[in-house]
């Protein structure tokens, strides 16, 4: 699995003009999913996305998680993140996972997710032609692959 975080003052997500999730200060996270990732991996990203030091404290110093600024989390479904450019100039998604195995890995980060910030994240809606909308705050951006823990 690949999470790009930023940091941000606001973010939405709209779905054909409409807005499906909005959210105020917190963490936007776009979610890339691969064939063999699984609940180790969504375990592993929930906390450390819930326990970064990357908000300011008092001295203005990155220190505190979203979960000490209560802050709040939209996750939108990337397979983007999973794109080889090694060949050409048309990128391969291959390494991204099939919807099948994909949709299930997305709504169960959401839920372990939630369960580690104890209240609801926001969502995108997986497979949609999304418009994002974001304040990135610093900027702020962290880019984590689960199968790089070292």
């Amino acid at each position: 699995m690949r999470l790009l975080i930023q940091r941000v003052t606001e973010a939405a997500v709209a779905i054909g003009g409409e807005t499906k999730s909005r959210i105020g200060s917190g963490l936007l996270l776009l979610l890339g999913i691969e064939a063999e990732d699984g609940e180790e991996d969504i375990d592993f990203l929930c906390r450390k996305t819930v326990n970064l030091r990357i908000f300011d404290d008092a001295n203005r110093v990155m220190n505190k998680s979203v979960l000490e600024t209560e802050g709040e989390i939209l996750v939108v479904s990337q397979f983007t993140l999973h794109a080889s450019t090694k060949k050409g100039n048309r990128p391969s998604y291959i390494r991204a996972a099939k919807p099948e195995i994909s949709v299930p890995l997305y709504h169960d980060f959401c839920h372990s997710l939630s369960a580690s910030l104890g209240k609801p994240v926001q969502t995108g809606e997986f497979g949609a032609d999304m418009q994002v909308h974001l304040v990135n705050d610093g900027p702020v951006t962290i880019w984590i692959d689960s199968k790089n823990k070292e």
